[in-house]
């Protein structure tokens, strides 16, 4: 089943009310992982956020040169810290950071890097070289490796559609729009026999899949309630039934969630001050929420795009680049700044040059988070010291 099929036919399943037949009720029923185990929480920032406009080179004075547009006032940025500093609107990140519980990464990418956002966004979720086609996600690989059997909700995907990311042999994960709205009921039907067609009996196994992942949502927010003030934003829904369900002893590997609209060819300015403002302040409803749970040394959350900007603005924005910053909240991080800062002067054809590949960071987190070693689905990059 191509990458195509798999996320219009799997997302099929992610809103509103499922209805299924008896027979797929007789798999069996789901056992929770284990308490109290870490997690992965993902935040994707879709469209290639500009990440010298969201930390940025302040004391660099090459980059006012090149952004004589864009570029932003030394009196208006925060948490300044070793020449970089945070664009006006990430104010509460500048707070996590200073209480130790933010890292950033710099100059995260990839070599020979893509600059369609298809592509490139495919690179980042199977964790491929630039020039390797994968069919499955990273996280997909991982979790058909670290779950006994199939566990429906070991990954849980917030969006309409299924993520690459969480694509795997066995239906680990699950795609939920609304939890509220996420309830299966049944009808009587006679047939109990799988078929001999094997995507249809696939179809069958995510149906069944979902059931019982819906199950073990509606116990897990029963559970739980909200304790923070969350934004009214897509993003902040998210996050807060996400925070739920963690609350609720779901006890998932993988959340999953995203956030639209970085593609800044043009005003700039203003989008990216807006979408910013959200991220933000979701975020720190989050992250406030978790801290007073005391669970945030279990949670670790990391935000990321496919790609960053071009160094120089063209006029009223950026174009695609490359290299941005990779943003690591919670789970015991240790609150640093790691990597050089951008080199301004020494640029790839107008583009920043990588220093950390992202797939570093990913074997890292599997390393340190979930204890599992990252070369056992194909990632064979070196881990970061210093980040936990």
């Amino acid at each position: 089943m191509n990458r195509r099929n798999f996320l219009t036919l799997t997302g099929t399943f992610t809103g509103g009310t499922l209805l299924l037949p008896n027979f797929l009720h007789a798999f069996g029923s789901q056992s929770n992982l284990i308490v109290g185990e870490q997690c992965l929480v993902f935040i994707q920032l879709n469209g290639g956020n500009d990440g010298l406009n969201t930390f940025i080179p302040y004391e660099d004075p090459l980059y006012y040169e090149y952004r004589t547009k864009i570029a932003l006032d030394k009196n208006n940025i925060i948490g300044r810290n070793k020449g970089m500093a945070f664009h006006p609107a990430l104010k509460d990140f500048a707070t996590m950071q200073q209480n130790g519980d933010l890292t950033i990464i710099q100059n995260v990418g990839y070599p020979e890097p893509n600059r369609s956002h298809f592509r490139s966004q495919e690179i980042w979720q199977t964790a491929s070289a630039s020039n390797e086609y994968l069919s499955s996600g990273w996280l997909g690989r991982y979790l058909d490796l670290q779950c006994n059997g199939h566990e429906p909700t070991a990954g849980i995907n917030f969006d309409s559609i299924n993520n690459l990311s969480l694509k795997s042999n066995e239906p680990n994960s699950i795609t939920v729009k609304d939890p509220n709205r996420f309830k299966m009921r049944t009808e009587n039907d006679d047939v109990a026999k799988l078929s001999d067609n094997p995507q249809l009996d696939f179809v069958r196994k995510i149906a069944n899949s979902v059931s019982e992942g819906s199950d073990e949502i509606q116990k897990a927010l029963a559970k739980s309630t909200s304790e923070n003030t969350y934004p009214k934003t897509g993003l902040g829904k998210n996050l807060e039934w996400i925070a739920r369900l963690i609350k609720g002893n779901l006890n998932s590997k993988v959340y999953y969630t995203s956030q639209n609209g970085y593609d800044t060819h043009d005003n700039q300015v203003t989008i990216q001050q807006r979408n910013l403002t959200e991220l933000n302040d979701a975020i720190y409803s989050f992250y406030s929420e978790l801290k007073k749970a005391q669970l945030l040394q279990n949670v670790t959350l990391i935000v990321f795009s496919e790609f960053g900007r071009r160094v120089k603005d063209n006029g009223n924005g950026t174009d695609h680049g490359t290299a941005a910053p990779i943003f690591i909240i919670g789970g015991n991080n240790k609150g640093k700044i790691m990597g050089n800062n951008p080199n301004l002067a020494d640029l790839d054809n107008g583009d920043l040059k990588y220093e950390v590949d992202f797939r570093s960071v990913y074997a890292t987190l599997l390393q340190n988070k979930m204890n599992f070693d990252s070369t056992k689905i194909g990632i064979t990059n070196k881990t970061l010291n210093g980040l936990f």
